[in-house]
């Protein structure tokens, strides 16, 4: 599958179990991730002369993104996130 223009699809990734005070978390309580690992891009943003502007980030790179960022879709029964590069917080080292 391969996203148009300036949007990505990403998916999340999974945190270890967290624990609070030595709580454990049920899964319904957990926040889903907010970084998760590029799979795809789109060939970049048109500007009005038609030239590409390329993206910054690129597949195989792990990203931070905002908690109510991307629109969530199914792939082969897998979840994964679709969204603009704009969406995009930061890329991980």
């Amino acid at each position: 599958m391969k996203p148009l223009h300036d949007r990505i699809i990403v998916r999340r990734i999974e945190e270890g179990e967290q624990k609070i005070g030595g709580i454990i978390i049920p899964d319904s309580a957990k926040e889903k991730p907010q970084q998760g690992k590029v799979i795809a891009v789109g060939a970049g943003k048109i500007k009005d002369d038609g030239k590409r502007i390329p993206l910054d980030v690129k597949e195989g790179d792990t990203i931070l993104f905002g908690k109510y960022s991307g629109q969530e879709i199914k792939i082969s029964g897998e979840e994964h996130l679709i969204m603009r590069e704009d969406e995009v917080l930061a890329i991980v080292d």
